[in-house]
């Protein structure tokens, strides 16, 4: 019997390949059908090894979830960004490899990215999802989070809606 080592970590540099092809898979995957496909591409492409590496280095907090000596996930979290909300922290994105969906992982990432940013001084957070995003929806929601503010995001020539979910301590 084999035992696999899952945990989440702060990224290094050396995990920006890693992580670039986690965002493309994971894009790919959230985003068909939804983001146009060429907009979907240009989101996707702009964020390669290069990117991810620079975000690293330079103190973005990022961490990864490792299923063995794979990087299965990542979240993005800092401050807030949307001054007209009242919540100090945010989790910008939080994204698995689709083989990794469904088994208790983005949970496990969600919760210490939480606990991040609330051992920052940032006790409580939001996060967005596109609306058409059904299983974000559902996830977010099934984690406590509360629809709190309503917007719209351009991507080409299409206006999709997003909502924000937030967490207070």
């Amino acid at each position: 019997m084999s035992t696999t080592l899952i945990e989440v970590r702060a990224a290094r540099a050396a995990d920006a390949s890693a992580v670039a092809t986690t965002h493309d898979e994971a894009w790919r995957s959230a985003y068909q059908g939804i983001i146009p496909g060429a907009e979907l591409e240009k989101l996707i492409n702009r964020r390669g090894p290069t990117w991810w590496d620079s975000a690293i280095r330079k103190g973005s907090r990022i961490s990864v979830l490792c299923f063995g000596d794979k990087i299965a996930g990542y979240a993005n979290y800092g401050r807030n960004r949307a001054r007209s909300l009242q919540f100090e922290g945010e989790i910008y994105e939080l994204y698995l490899r689709p083989e990794f969906q469904g088994l208790g992982f983005g949970r496990r990432l969600f919760t210490a990215a939480r606990r991040d940013l609330a051992q920052s001084g940032l006790k409580s957070m939001v996060i967005w999802a596109l609306s058409d995003n059904e299983p974000a929806t559902e996830f977010y929601r099934a984690l406590g989070g509360r629809m709190v503010a309503r917007s719209s995001e351009r991507f080409g020539p299409k206006s999709l809606d997003k909502v924000a979910f937030a967490w207070s301590n």
